[in-house]
C-alpha cells in the first residue's frame, strides 16, 4: 500500500510517521535525544541527528511503497556553513536567549518583532560579537533545512519554516524585499561580506516538489529509501503542528505543548502594531499567523515525574513511565482550582514573554497553603501553561477572533486534564483530535501526501478539511466556571512569583 513519510526532529524525539493512501496515520518509529548546554549554549550533536533519523526510519516497514516525504524540525536557531557546507560553529537552538541586542535593534529597524531565537537575530548577534566564523559564512539555515540539503542537495525551506528565519511578505510568498535591503545595510555596517539573499535558503509553499533523494542522500540513510524519492519543502514544527490539527485556515489555531509550548492563530487581518511577545509567521501555505511562543512547558514537570518514580521504586513499586504520567495528571484533578496557594515557576531556561534571560525552577507556597500531591502537581501543569496565558492576553486585547483552538503534543496525551486546564486558562473551547499524539511528523507526512494527492487548484486548507479530517473523532472541553476563576487566581500569583524568579536567576545563575 502506498505511504507518505514525515520525519521530524523534535526537541526530545526524532520521529518518523507514515500515512496511508487514505491519509490516516499508519506507522511510526522514533529515537530519543536531548540538547546539551555547552559553554552556555544549548545545542545538539548533528551526527546524532543522522543516527536518530536512521533509527526512526528503520521501524518503518514496506519503505519501497513510500511515494513522497518531507523533513521538519525545531524552528529557528542558527546553523552557519562555509561554501562547502562545513559547519562553522555548533548548532545554536531555539532555546538560547543570547541575542537580546540583535533582536532589539532588528525589531526597531524592520518594524516587526524579531524574537531572539530567529535565525536573523543569531546572525546579527554573531556580527555584533565580532565572531571569527562570520567571515566564512556562505549559508545559514535551520535544522530541517540542513537535513533536507543533506538528502536532496537543495537549499530550500518551506514558507512556514522560512518565516522563522527572516520576515516574509505573504503577498509574494518570499522574504520581504524591503526588509532584506534594510537588514543588508545594517549587517554590512557591522562587517558582513555577504548579502542575505545570497546566504538564505530559497522559499517554497506547500504542495510543490522541493527536490529528490540524491545518491549521496540515499547512502546517508544506508539506502533504506530509494534514490529519486520526491520531497516537499522542509517545514518547522509550528507549521506541521498546524497541519496535524487542521488549523491552517483563518480564525483557527492550535496549541502545541511539549518541551516548549506555543499557540498559532491564523489571522484575518494584521495586528494593530508589533508586539515583542508575538511573532508574525506563516502557515505552510503562506497565510499570516500570530505566534505566542514559550520556551518552557513540560520539562520541569517531567523531572518531577521522574523523581516520583524514584520514590515509588524506593518502596518496591516499579510503575512504568506512562503510568506515572497518567496517574499524576489524573490525580491533579482532585486539587483545588487555584492549587490551594501552591505556586510553581517552571523556568529551566529564559522566557522572552516575561523578560527572563535565564531560568531557575521554583516551588513556592503560602504559609496556609494546601500542600498536597494533587495541588502540587496541578500547580506544575498550570505553570506549564502560564507563560502562554500571559502572551495570549495580547491577542484578547487585539480582539482576535478564534473559532477553534486545537491542542496537540505530549501534554494532552492524558485525556481531559491539560485540555481542561488550557480551556480554563484561555477561556475558550479546546479541541483535541484522536491523532493529537502524532503531532508534527504526522503533519509533515500529510504535507508529503498533499503534494501528490491534491486536486487541481485545491488549497491546503480545503485538502485537509475535505480529504483528511472530515471523519476524525475529537473531544471538546469548554471552560469550567470554577476552573476559570481558579486559574485566574493562580496566574495572578504566578505573575507575582516572577519577581522572586528574577531574584533567583540573578543570585544563582553561573
Amino acid at each position: 500500500m502506498k505511504q507518505y513519510l514525515g520525519i521530524e526532529f523534535g526537541s526530545t524525539r526524532i520521529k518518523a510517521v507514515t500515512v496511508n493512501e487514505q491519509l490516516a496515520a499508519a506507522q511510526s518509529g522514533d529515537y530519543t535525544w536531548e540538547s546539551t548546554l555547552d559553554k552556555g549554549i544549548w545545542t545538539y550533536d548533528l551526527n546524532e541527528a543522522v543516527t536518530g533519523m536512521k533509527a526512526a526510519l528503520s521501524s518503518i516497514t514496506d519503505r519501497e511503497n513510500i511515494q513522497s516525504m518531507g523533513v521538519s524540525g525545531m524552528m529557528h536557531g542558527y546553523l552557519a556553513f562555509d561554501k562547502d557546507w562545513n559547519l562553522l560553529v555548533p548548532f545554536r537552538t531555539w532555546r538560547n536567549t543570547m541575542t537580546g541586542q540583535a533582536a532589539k535593534e532588528l525589531s526597531a529597524l524592520l518594524d516587526i518583532n524579531i524574537p531572539q531565537r530567529w535565525s536573523i537575530a543569531h546572525l546579527y548577534q554573531a556580527l555584533l560579537n565580532k565572531e571569527e566564523h562570520t567571515a566564512q559564512i556562505a549559508h545559514i539555515t535551520t535544522l530541517a533545512g540542513w537535513i533536507h540539503h543533506m538528502l536532496t542537495g537543495k537549499n530550500v525551506l518551506g514558507i512556514g519554516e522560512a518565516s522563522g528565519v527572516f520576515p516574509i511578505d505573504s503577498t509574494c510568498m518570499d522574504y520581504d524585499a524591503a526588509k532584506l535591503a534594510k537588514a543588508d545595510a545594517l549587517l554590512r555596517a557591522k562587517g558582513a561580506k555577504f548579502s542575505l539573499r545570497e546566504i538564505l535558503p530559497d522559499v517554497l509553499p506547500a504542495g510543490v516538489e522541493a527536490g529528490k533523494l540524491s545518491k549521496s542522500g540515499a547512502a546517508l540513510l544506508d539506502n533504506m529509501l530509494p534514490e529519486g524519492l520526491s520531497f516537499v519543502a522542509p517545514e518547522g514544527d509550528a507549521g506541521t503542528g498546524m497541519v496535524a490539527t487542521n488549523a491552517v485556515a483563518a480564525r483557527t489555531g492550535n496549541v502545541s505543548a511539549g518541551t516548549s509550548i506555543f499557540a498559532m492563530v491564523v489571522l484575518e487581518k494584521s495586528l494593530g502594531k508589533p508586539y515583542e511577545e508575538i511573532d508574525m509567521v506563516c502557515t505552510p501555505s503562506g497565510l499570516p499567523v500570530a505566534m505566542v511562543h514559550c520556551i518552557n512547558c513540560s520539562s520541569d514537570a517531567n523531572e518531577w515525574v521522574a523523581l516520583f518514580g524514584e520514590v515509588a521504586r524506593l518502596f518496591g513499586a516499579d510503575p512504568g513511565r506512562g503510568e506515572l504520567f497518567s496517574k499524576l495528571y489524573q490525580h491533579s484533578l482532585e486539587g483545588d482550582t487555584d492549587c490551594g496557594g501552591v505556586l510553581v515557576c517552571n523556568y529551566l531556561a529564559g522566557e522572552h514573554i516575561t523578560h527572563m534571560n535565564s531560568g531557575v525552577p521554583l516551588v513556592a507556597r503560602k504559609q496556609n497553603a494546601g500542600f498536597n500531591l494533587a495541588n502540587f502537581f496541578r500547580a506544575q501543569l498550570y505553570a506549564s501553561l502560564a507563560t502562554l496565558k500571559i502572551g495570549m492576553e495580547i491577542l484578547e486585547q487585539e480582539q482576535v477572533s478564534i473559532d477553534s483552538l486545537m491542542g496537540h503534543g505530549g501534554l494532552f496525551k492524558t485525556p481531559g486534564v491539560a485540555q481542561q486546564y488550557l480551556a480554563d486558562a484561555i477561556g475558550t473551547d479546546i479541541y483535541v483530535m484522536e491523532t493529537a499524539g502524532e503531532g508534527g511528523p504526522y503533519g509533515m507526512a500529510l504535507l508529503a501526501g498533499y503534494m501528490l494527492k491534491k486536486k487541481d487548484g485545491q488549497s491546503l486548507e480545503d485538502f485537509l478539511t475535505e480529504q483528511v479530517f472530515g471523519a476524525v473523532k475529537m473531544s471538546r472541553l469548554s471552560p469550567n466556571a470554577a476552573g476559570r476563576e481558579g486559574y485566574l487566581r493562580y496566574i495572578d500569583g504566578f505573575k507575582k512569583l516572577l519577581a522572586v524568579e528574577k531574584t533567583a536567576v540573578d543570585a544563582l545563575q553561573e
